[in-house]
């Protein structure tokens, strides 16, 4: 099965709340405050990371895990821009700096997200 870019409706369902409900805890306001949060759970858009905050603390997940297709995006992005980082030669060679480039390119690797 193929990670969703959220888990937002799942966690939302898991603990029965409607959307206006979240709506109203994540502070919006007016009478749709459910379309916000339809957006956001149907990958109509993406959270500002308040709001995302805020999701974590509404479903008690890290943002990681309701993201997670966001987040696997993340570290594959920054696990790629870090093996090309590691070829460049640097004048000074710092060996922290060179263990912490070589454990970002194999993160996506080491920590792949659960099928």
């Amino acid at each position: 099965m193929k990670s969703l870019p959220n888990y937002l409706q799942a966690q939302r369902k898991r603990l029965a709340l409607s959307q206006e409900e979240v709506g109203f805890l994540l502070g919006l306001n007016g009478m749709n405050k459910g379309n916000k949060v339809c957006r956001d759970e149907t990958f109509a858009r993406e959270p500002s990371l308040l709001d995302a905050l805020a999701y974590e603390v509404i479903y008690g997940r890290p943002v990681s895990e309701l993201f997670a297709g966001l987040h696997h995006q993340a570290q594959q992005r920054v696990a790629e821009r870090a093996k090309v980082l590691s070829f460049r030669k640097a004048r000074k060679t710092y060996p922290r700096r060179e263990q912490s480039i070589i454990q970002l390119a194999e993160s996506a690797r080491v920590n792949p997200i659960n099928p």
